[in-house]
């Protein structure tokens, strides 16, 4: 299962650069590569289980990091990481709270993994999980919540600070959509 794995990520990740490489459209880019991993990884898959988010996790990561690795904007990859986890879970369970949460989440550490802006990346997150929200019908108050506890929650896993700073930048209106968080966070590394 690790060496599977491994390969998603790689591959994610190798797609994503490829694509930016070739064409240039970030956004295109990571939506098209997203989605079309989870779609093909999830065929007969009829239910978000661990080891689904885990493959939504890691997916999202490979994303994210490729954009950096190409110096990519690390906002416009998380927002579209999480436009492409819900276009790409659909079949599964459309507007799945866990699956936004966990891509949001992912694209979040990823970006404090390799120094970029955790604070763009999960205002990012929130933009593309209340655009996806809309797109299948989904409560987008809903959707942005769920990012924006997913966002904290890869914050924490970086440093208190980070918690702080997405916190910040998650509290309020984003897209027109008041973001309300449901639940505390507290990050890994705080006391």
């Amino acid at each position: 299962m690790a060496e599977e794995k491994k390969s998603i990520f790689d591959s994610v990740k190798d797609g994503v650069v490829s694509a930016i490489r070739g064409v240039g459209d970030v956004a295109q880019a990571v939506v098209d590569t997203v989605s079309g991993t989870l779609v093909s990884a999830l065929k007969g898959v009829r239910a978000i289980t661990n080891e689904t988010l885990g493959l939504i996790f890691d997916t999202v990561s490979a994303a994210v990091k490729g954009v950096a690795e190409v110096g990519g904007d690390v906002g416009i990859a998380s927002k579209n990481a999480v436009l492409g986890v819900i276009r790409g879970t659909k079949e599964i369970a459309t507007g799945s709270v866990e699956a936004i949460s966990a891509s949001a989440e992912a694209a979040v550490k990823a970006v404090g993994d390799v120094g970029g802006d955790m604070a763009s990346a999960a205002k990012g997150a929130v933009e593309g999980a209340i655009q996806g929200a809309k797109e299948v019908g989904m409560s987008a108050e809903e959707a942005a919540s769920a990012a924006a506890s997913g966002a904290i929650k890869g914050a924490g896993k970086v440093s208190s600070t980070a918690v702080e700073q997405v916190r910040n930048v998650v509290t309020g209106t984003i897209s027109g959509v008041k973001v309300v968080l449901r639940e505390p966070f507290k990050g890994d590394k705080e006391k």
